[in-house]
């Protein structure tokens, strides 16, 4: 079970979509009404909205002034559900959604309960999408009846917290929870074999991990460098790009992280090996007339390819040129690129976001082909990245702009053009 929020000021927008008022909702004969709650029933979208914007007409401060969620359940969990069964599944989502004080890496709260539960909201059952999964879509008013604000700070991890928890107590625990559940345990035993390394090898590496049970599957290349591996532990596979913090266990980066596990000692092997060398003298060669560039490169791009995790980013796939691409983008401008490419509006949504984020990503670049698939520099003589003194959603802006005039914005039927 997979949830998600999100708070939003196109309230009217979203009640004609949940509702199947929308002419872009190809099937509204397959999208069923659950639920209405603290209004009357059976309203139509455009009264549902009037009620919510009643609710939050002395707050003009509050420019988000609904919540978005969709709730979608595994099928085989729902496939007998009926109409009563499904608004228990919202009542008890909605719980476990309130029920929450998320706190930070430091244990300060930054996101204190909300009260959907007690706000007024509109739930719909749709069974359109082309998967055949039928998922819960539902606005819930940002003012709740006792005129409290439900705040939205951290709103995703509180849905996916929620999820979560309603998954556990209905018993609706699936293989790939299981898996990831396993996860962190694998990621520590790795970490604890690179630990007990006195020194970095493959053979090493693996040796430490047979003696936790583990199996190391190699997949070399052309070459005999290994490119990616495998453990296995039972009947259990991890992949290495799967395990540890931002993908630090990887083929590619697992020496590396060898290294800072054994920061002195690496330390102490290259002050050994050093040897005296001759110096040596270099001339800046100029044209005539022409005076050395002190700090030449200072006002090149900034290259960032958001191959990192970090606490505000989000793990983000796509796809460029025929290649799937896992990149950490910060959750401030994937929020700007929904609005910018929303796929109630936009028909083509998915390429422009595709594109978009190739561009910010540096896996492309609208000057040529970026060299070694990102965080190199385009082989064009013109720069492309961001500058140190722009803002990352200003950049955003620029590749979604790019990507806009490359593929050009197809707007649903009915949508006028932003």
């Amino acid at each position: 079970m997979i949830a998600k929020a999100k708070s939003i000021s196109h309230g009217i927008r979203a009640m004609l979509y949940v509702s199947g008022e929308s002419r872009n909702k190809k099937h509204p004969e397959k999208i069923t009404r659950i639920c209405d709650n603290f209004m009357p029933q059976g309203m139509d979208a455009s009264g549902i909205w009037t009620e919510m914007k009643f609710a939050t007409m002395d707050r003009p401060d509050i420019k988000n002034n609904v919540i978005r969620l969709e709730i979608s359940p595994a099928l085989e969990h729902t496939e007998d559900f009926t109409v009563k069964d499904w608004q228990e599944l919202w009542n008890d989502f909605a719980a476990a959604f309130d029920n929450q004080e998320i706190l930070n890496e430091d244990g300060e709260v930054i996101s204190v309960p909300t009260n959907i539960s007690g706000s007024k909201s509109s739930v719909w059952l749709h069974l359109e999408s082309d998967s055949g999964i039928p998922h819960l879509h539902a606005v819930v008013c940002r003012i709740d009846e006792n005129g409290n604000i439900n705040n939205d700070h951290a709103i995703h991890i509180r849905a996916q917290r929620a999820a979560e928890k309603i998954a556990l107590q209905r018993g609706w625990i699936t293989a790939k929870h299981i898996h990831e559940s396993r996860i962190p345990q694998v990621s520590e035993d790795c970490m604890e074999a690179l630990r007990e390394l006195s020194e970095w090898s493959w053979e090493g590496y693996i040796e430490r991990l047979a003696a936790r049970g583990y199996t190391l599957y190699p997949r070399k290349d052309n070459e005999g460098i290994i490119r990616g591996y495998v453990l296995q532990k039972g009947s259990s596979r991890f992949k290495g790009s799967e395990l540890g913090k931002g993908r630090n266990l990887t083929a590619s980066r697992i020496e590396r992280t060898w290294e800072k596990l054994h920061t002195e000692e690496v330390k102490q092997a290259k002050q050994e090996s050093l040897t005296p060398k001759q110096p040596v003298i270099t001339s800046v060669h100029t044209e005539a007339g022409q005076k050395p560039q002190a700090n030449a490169g200072r006002n090149n791009p900034v290259y960032e390819s958001y191959t990192e995790w970090q606490s505000d980013r989000l793990r983000t796939e796509f796809e460029h040129d025929g290649k799937n691409y896992d990149r950490y983008i910060p959750e401030k401008v994937l929020d700007y690129l929904n609005d910018e490419f929303d796929f109630r509006e936009v028909a083509n949504w998915q390429p422009l976001q595709n594109l978009a984020i190739a561009f910010f990503t540096l896996v492309a670049s609208p000057h040529g082909e970026v060299s070694g698939g990102g965080g190199g520099g385009s082989q064009s003589d013109l720069k492309w990245g961001r500058d140190p003194e722009e803002d990352e959603i200003e950049f955003m802006r620029r590749c979604a702009r790019e990507a806009s005039h490359r593929l050009g914005r197809q707007m649903k039927s009915g949508m006028k053009r932003k």
